[in-house]
């Protein structure tokens, strides 16, 4: 079975195609919110990663596919680091975590206020806030832990 095949699977188990039928979504784009809202960003990464690429550069989403991508990416970092802190690789994981919250700023922040059924206030004021906890702490010191991982709203049809 490839990747593209077990994805597939992966997002039957999740129980989004009836939400996106209902609001017009792909189940993967729903994959993604409900995976980073479940702390597993690796997988939120791949799922809208899966989508991102069957869609192409010349998607209208390409750079805001690509910001919820980095977004997922960071909090993989930053998890990693939280449960291995000494790791000789794992923990040295906060600079490149601050990198794609900033890349993850950029490539939302074109689309305005609210874009797929989402407002853009939320994944966007995470990603800067994160970042500015990781820089006020000189990186010292990890924002992210288990108890308080943040979530972003599911996104919601539009009118």
């Amino acid at each position: 079975m490839n990747k593209s095949e077990r994805l597939d699977n992966f997002i039957r188990t999740l129980d989004t195609e009836g939400t996106a039928v209902e609001t017009g979504f792909d189940p993967f784009y729903f994959g993604y919110f409900e995976c980073f809202n479940s702390q597993c960003y690796y997988e939120a990464h791949d799922v809208l990663e899966h989508l991102w690429l069957k869609e192409g550069k010349n998607s209208p989403n390409y750079a805001f596919y690509k910001g919820l991508i980095q977004l997922a990416g960071s909090f993989v970092h930053l998890k990693l680091q939280h449960a291995h802190p000494v790791h000789p690789r794992h923990g040295r994981r906060l600079h490149p975590a601050f990198r794609l919250f900033h890349l993850a700023v950029g490539n939302l922040a074109p689309y305005g206020r609210r874009h797929l059924g989402i407002s853009l206030k939320d994944p966007l004021s995470l990603a800067s806030g994160m970042a500015t906890l990781l820089e006020e702490t000189h990186f010292a010191s990890n924002p992210w832990s288990p108890e308080t991982a943040p979530s972003l709203p599911v996104p919601e049809a539009e009118c």
